[in-house]
């Protein structure tokens, strides 16, 4: 445990860090959700880093991306092999400085990394909820959240951050409660899905569905649909990268073999790649929570749900400060999609910068180190913190 301390001193880590939960929406004081159905209890496992000051104004929330979790940093235990997946932004000194601010990161709701999804019990049964959970929105994750936040007794937000599905989460957060939220940090995100995006979800759906271990949703108690979840991770996978990331990864080189097999092993190294992204996907995720969670992002349309078709006019319910952030080789989220999003911001007076970042790693750039991003990331929250102080 020491080294960990020590750790923490130097800015490496938060050190060891502890998931909580919080349990809220009991009947007959459930949560309307936004597909109309009434649901509750509900849980919400999360985790905080640094301490809350006494005025309560200098909190950051971290939004997660579709199989991201509530640990964004730290340690479980002493010999836990992998940090938190945004251990490289999160901890003392870093571009979060967790000496100055209090980081919340809450795991989404219809996830099942601790929060209540699909796989969790339906107290009404006694048995996994299944397809009987109801479909989630990103609205719906964001007022969960917003439960959270009140549990704690926190009214305002210094900011919100998030890549992705978790940077919707940011947008909504600005439009939803905009007294609550200071400032946002939305990374390689969109205010709808594409119809590529669209697509490319569906077939993951597609696959998963078509596993006949899925049985319909109801598979806890037997064998789980692990083909059908592998595959729509490999096909994740391959959105989540680029051509030039590929070519300089792997090319057309050969996996452990000077010729071809002339059979359907994985002979080249991106084959084997995903493969093994694949297998290692089902040890930690569920199928069903895949199918929901894909859902919401599909569904979600910031215009249409907030502004009556036009992203202008749901912006003009926002008053934060924005940084948005793109990647010049993220194909699934491109650059003109975060240009569109930030002149409807400017269109209403908001105080908006953005960069576009090149990098050639594609969409998951935002999670890898870039010394650029944590220079952008740094600066604009001190400039937040000490305009609010």
């Amino acid at each position: 445990m020491s080294e960990y301390i020590e750790h923490d001193v130097n800015g490496v880590s938060v050190g060891l860090v502890k998931k909580k939960y919080h349990t809220f929406a009991h009947p007959p004081n459930e949560i309307l959700l936004e597909s109309g159905v009434k649901f509750g209890p509900i849980t919400i496992a999360y985790e905080t880093y640094g301490a809350l000051d006494l005025k309560k104004r200098n909190a950051v929330l971290i939004e997660h991306a579709l199989s991201g979790d509530s640990h964004a940093a730290g340690y479980y235990h002493p010999d836990d092999p992998k940090p938190g997946w945004w251990d490289i932004m999160v901890g003392p000194g870093k571009g979060i400085d967790t000496n100055r601010y209090f980081v919340i990161c809450s795991n989404i709701l219809g996830s099942w990394m601790g929060s209540t999804g699909p796989a969790s019990i339906n107290p009404k049964t006694g048995r996994p909820f299944g397809l009987e959970f109801p479909v989630v929105t990103i609205g719906d994750m964001v007022n969960a959240q917003k439960a959270l936040l009140d549990s704690m007794g926190i009214e305002k937000l210094l900011a919100v951050i998030g890549g992705s599905i978790g940077g919707m989460q940011v947008l909504e957060w600005c439009v939803r409660y905009p007294d609550m939220v200071e400032a946002a940090i939305p990374l390689a995100t969109t205010t709808k899905h594409s119809a590529l995006a669209i697509a490319f979800n569906e077939v993951a759906r597609q696959a998963i569905m078509a596993d006949p271990n899925w049985n319909n949703g109801d598979y806890y108690n037997g064998t789980k649909p692990n083909l059908g979840l592998a595959v729509a991770r490999m096909i994740g996978h391959i959105t989540y990268l680029s051509d030039e990331s590929m070519r300089l990864k792997f090319g057309r080189r050969l996996q452990d073999k000077s010729d071809f097999s002339f059979n359907f092993d994985a002979d080249f190294q991106v084959e084997s790649y995903l493969r093994y992204q694949g297998r290692k996907f089902v040890d930690r995720f569920d199928a069903n929570s895949f199918l929901y969670i894909t859902k919401a992002g599909d569904y979600y349309d910031l215009g249409k749900q907030h502004g009556a078709g036009s992203t202008v006019k749901a912006f003009s319910k926002a008053k934060a400060k924005f940084l948005a952030v793109s990647y010049t080789s993220d194909w699934l989220y491109p650059t003109y999609q975060s240009k569109d999003m930030v002149k409807a911001m400017k269109k209403n007076g908001l105080d908006v910068s953005f960069c576009e970042i090149e990098a050639e790693w594609g969409h998951d750039a935002f999670l890898l180190p870039n010394a650029h991003l944590t220079a952008l990331v740094r600066g604009f929250l001190d400039r937040v913190y000490r305009e609010v102080r």
